[in-house]
């Protein structure tokens, strides 16, 4: 038996797939697989559709260079959907956005696109808030007010935060902690975004260190 035959096909041999980034968790598309096109995708860890309207495979990107890498497949408690785990490189989007989901849908039902937004998690959205602040030269903010600071400043403003929360988490409430780690974590995006450094590069930094301990991976850190 087909390991792939535990998946629910619907009555044209397809599954509903959603692309969703593995580092910042946005969803970037939805479309849908055949047994052909998730085949492919395990076989060459990239992206594999199956067109409805051309009624044929595609690999994402093969056209317009925006490849989708996917690092694991998931299926849904009912077998019938897929989410590719995916490092995209570029816009997703057949119209150059990030992702598909660009259009707001209002209280009167009506989607309206969000201009230049879209739908995102919390620290992408909080990130690309943070980037636009920077962006914005001739506007005042406290955003702004830091990263004009200097780094001398802003590492000051970062160890201030930090020790606040240390303070809390020795003998504050619960509320505090939430409050000071949210203040901590602020002021370390706006510190990574001084140096020009991305969220992403972060996160990837992060995932690159899952399933490895601790003690080793400090170890194996060279000296700076």
């Amino acid at each position: 038996m087909d390991g792939l035959d535990s998946l629910r096909w619907d009555d044209h041999g397809l599954v509903t797939v959603v692309v969703q980034d593995r580092l910042t968790g946005e969803v970037r598309m939805l479309a849908h697989a055949n047994r052909a096109a998730v085949e492919a995708t395990l076989a060459s860890g990239q992206a594999h559709f199956y067109s409805r309207s051309r009624r044929s495979l595609w690999r994402k990107g093969e056209t317009s260079g925006n490849t989708i890498a996917v690092s694991s497949l998931w299926a849904d408690c009912d077998g019938d959907a897929l989410i590719y785990l995916s490092e995209p490189a570029g816009p997703s989007c057949h119209t150059g956005r990030t992702t598909c989901f660009f259009r707001r849908v209002a209280a009167d039902g009506q989607a309206v696109d969000e201009d230049p937004g879209h739908a995102r998690a919390l620290f992408p959205h909080l990130w690309s808030e943070l980037v636009a602040r920077k962006a914005a030269e001739h506007t005042r903010s406290y955003t702004r007010t830091l990263l004009d600071s200097g780094p001398a400043r802003l590492g000051d403003k970062v160890r201030e935060e930090a020790g606040e929360f240390d303070q809390a988490i020795r003998a504050e409430s619960s509320e505090r902690v939430v409050s000071e780690a949210a203040d901590v974590i602020y002021h370390l995006l706006v510190g990574l975004l001084s140096r020009e450094v991305d969220l992403r590069a972060v996160q990837g930094e992060l995932a690159r260190r899952f399933g490895v301990s601790g003690l080793v991976e400090k170890a194996s850190r060279k000296p700076v």
